[in-house]
């Protein structure tokens, strides 16, 4: 299935939901609301002609214009056709829908864009750091962080 057919497809049903599109990318990607990611991933997960049952990578990004983001690169093992999605939030309210339930592999790659970037996973089954100390301040790959000075007493070697 085509990068054309897979929008076709999710424009039927989820019109609005479909922010942004880029068809003729080398990795062509849609653009999604971030309160609908999981509705949306499901159907690309179930529905047949889809079968996206193979989430590969998720990454969390700083737009560096106060707009957070993360992509999803999707793969589908029985129809052998990829698609990449996105969700933006802003760094004030940094709220995306989690598809953690929908696609295992999707919990600890939004734990670490969480614990990264600040990005807050809705109804994600168990948001908590993941690389950094749970008492950690701030984000480290926003950017706007400042590394501070000491952690813990320590000097943070910088």
């Amino acid at each position: 299935m085509t990068a054309e057919e897979i929008y076709k497809s999710l424009s039927a049903k989820f019109g609005e939901a479909l922010v942004e599109s880029k068809l003729d990318a080398p990795q062509p990607f849609l653009v999604l609301d971030p309160k609908r990611m999981k509705e949306v991933s499901l159907f690309l997960r179930d529905d047949e002609a889809l079968q996206f049952d193979f989430c590969s990578c998720v990454s969390g990004v700083d737009y560096n214009n106060g707009k957070l983001g993360a992509i999803y690169h999707l793969a589908s093992m029985v129809h052998k056709h990829k698609i990449v999605l996105k969700a933006f939030c802003t760094r004030e309210n940094p709220h995306i829908q989690s598809v953690a339930s929908v696609w295992g592999g999707a919990d600890w790659h939004e734990r670490e864009a969480y614990d990264l970037l600040g990005i807050i996973f809705d109804e994600h089954p168990d948001l908590r750091r993941i690389l950094l100390p749970y008492d950690w301040e701030g984000y480290p790959l926003r950017k706007d962080y400042k590394v501070p000075e000491f952690y813990n007493g320590m000097k943070v070697p910088y």
